[in-house]
């Protein structure tokens, strides 16, 4: 995501699988180990669900690393991965980085870094209590947890 005078800010996001809700979702100046841990310690604070936890991500660098992978061993974690080159294995997560562009990045400009944070907190906010999803039988993704 390119903000005015910074070359790229990225963003790392964690979804729900049950109702597609978002988690967690971090931007960051690095597409790194940190921007991963962040993001799934922020996840781990928002969820209350202890055991047979399951992350399904890409085999990016920051999911395989030694500190990312013993931080998800740490808090009984188990791993999933996509294979190498095949979008559909993360299809859910590729559907929200869609929509993610479509209806919120592409649409605005971005004056500074904290803009962007902040107004990516108010879009995840809006995915998860304002826009239906049709995976939910188009309630939206905490209309769908509450039912």
């Amino acid at each position: 995501m390119r903000v005015s005078g910074c070359k790229f800010r990225y963003n790392c996001t964690i979804i729900d699988l049950y109702d597609r809700s978002v988690v967690a979702s971090v931007n960051s100046n690095y597409i790194n180990t940190d921007l991963a841990i962040e993001t799934l310690t922020m996840a781990l604070n928002q969820e209350h669900n202890p055991k047979g936890r399951i992350l399904h991500s890409d085999q990016g660098v920051q999911f395989t690393s030694w500190d990312f992978v013993m931080f998800c061993k740490k808090h009984e974690i188990t791993q999933s991965m996509s294979k190498a080159g095949c979008l559909y294995d993360n299809a859910p997560m590729e559907r929200f980085y869609n929509t993610f562009k479509s209806c919120f990045y592409y649409r605005f400009t971005f004056e500074s870094i904290e803009m962007l944070d902040e107004m990516t907190k108010r879009y995840v906010n809006w995915y998860n209590y304002i826009r239906p999803h049709s995976y939910n039988n188009y309630l939206t993704p905490m209309e769908a947890r509450l039912n």
